[in-house]
């Protein structure tokens, strides 16, 4: 539960292999379990600020390294102060590390032992990036976390693929590791506590994750996320490779699995051990119409929601549901007004942070299993 002379991570209780946690940061305390915000460029898409944020309970947001390198550059960042003044938010920040990259942009990039060389994705001139590049963006970025540069494997992979793979990604972590110690100790440095989670990779491969968790924990580093999944694996695949990884990694650590996901994802997650999530799905999904509440998923496109005064959820707290009707919401997102997506957008941000909330009451009230199960049953009963 220390590190140094600081208490960072607090491993507060636990109801079976469900974590109730707090983890101490520069820019504020984080509860756990936690849903990440996704604001890839800064910003949530659906105009919704950072005061808007605040209203609905965010603990943390996350952005990208990658991006944010690319528009409006790391330096620009950092000579305005880092992300946080950036963009007005005091609360903590997590960056990617532009791994996923090496994933997403698969027609665009050439892995070497170095590192990675890209062509940006838009305007095509050539970047490099490897791990002491990485740290070095995220440090002028001066997030509160940065995540360690890895390859996250493309799914189905060989066994041989994957080995060689994630031996390379240790290798880049443990130069991740001494960059950022390097970068943390210069005085010119804007965030000089910034953390740093490792990444464990191995696909659907148990050996290989275990084996991975194993030697990135020897690291002690700040926190520990579990890449590569929710990239193609059906859903139990994935839950099988978290129920073998998550305990050969600390238990005084946090855990965060990147990239997931949906709310029934989130519930069984958790109940393995995990701390941290992020997902695009309740920003993408509210601006495609969709929103989550706790009788399963909506659309508001459909004609039945026509003349329907009620908020998207009964007793929501949200600035949707506090003052518009299903049949107002509608209208704005068939005229294809801003105004629609962002409430959207709100709502379902706002859904995700009361589930966190959620889940956090019922592990320190040991009833999770009770809960998660209760909560699931009510999400397959479908509005559409």
């Amino acid at each position: 539960m220390m590190r140094g002379e600081n208490e960072v991570y607090e491993l507060i209780c636990k109801d079976m292999r469900a974590k109730r946690g707090r983890l101490t940061t520069v820019h504020g305390v984080i509860e756990t379990p936690v849903f990440m915000n996704v604001g890839t460029i800064g910003a949530i898409k659906g105009a919704v600020s950072t005061k808007d944020l605040e209203e609905i309970g965010t603990q943390v947001q996350l952005s990208n390294t990658y991006h944010l390198h690319v528009r409006p550059g790391d330096n620009i960042v950092r000579q305005m102060g880092g992300l946080h003044k950036f963009m007005a938010w005091d609360r903590p920040i997590l960056t990617d590390s532009g791994g996923f990259q090496v994933f997403s942009l698969s027609g665009l990039r050439k892995i070497r032992e170095e590192g990675v060389y890209f062509q940006s994705h838009i305007d095509g001139h050539k970047i490099f990036m490897g791990p002491e590049e990485s740290m070095r963006i995220q440090s002028n970025l001066a997030s509160t976390i940065a995540m360690a540069f890895d390859e996250c494997a493309p799914f189905p992979s060989t066994r041989e693929y994957m080995e060689s793979s994630v031996a390379r990604t240790e290798r880049w972590l443990v130069r991740c590791k001494d960059e950022m110690a390097r970068l943390n100790s210069c005085e010119d440095t804007i965030n000089r506590h910034q953390m740093l989670f490792g990444i464990n990779q191995g696909g659907v491969f148990e050996d290989i994750r275990i084996a991975n968790a194993e030697k990135i924990a020897e690291l002690d580093l700040d926190g520990y996320a579990i890449g590569g999944l929710a990239v193609g694996e059906s859903h139990e695949e994935m839950y099988r490779i978290l129920d073998a990884t998550v305990p050969h990694l600390p238990e005084n650590k946090p855990v965060y699995l990147m990239g997931v996901g949906t709310p029934a994802n989130i519930l069984n997650a958790v109940e393995y051990g995990v701390d941290f999530f992020d997902c695009v799905y309740p920003t993408r999904n509210g601006r495609h119409g969709h929103a989550y509440t706790d009788n399963g998923r909506l659309n508001l496109l459909n004609a039945r929601y026509e003349t329907d005064p009620r908020p998207i959820e009964e007793g929501c707290g949200c600035p949707a549901c506090r003052h518009y009707s299903r049949a107002y919401i509608r209208h704005l997102l068939k005229a294809k007004e801003m105004l629609g997506l962002r409430l959207m957008v709100l709502h379902n941000l706002y859904f995700y942070n009361r589930l966190m909330s959620e889940i956090r009451d019922a592990i320190s009230e040991h009833r999770y299993s009770e809960y998660k199960e209760a909560k699931l049953a009510g999400f397959e009963a479908g509005l559409e």
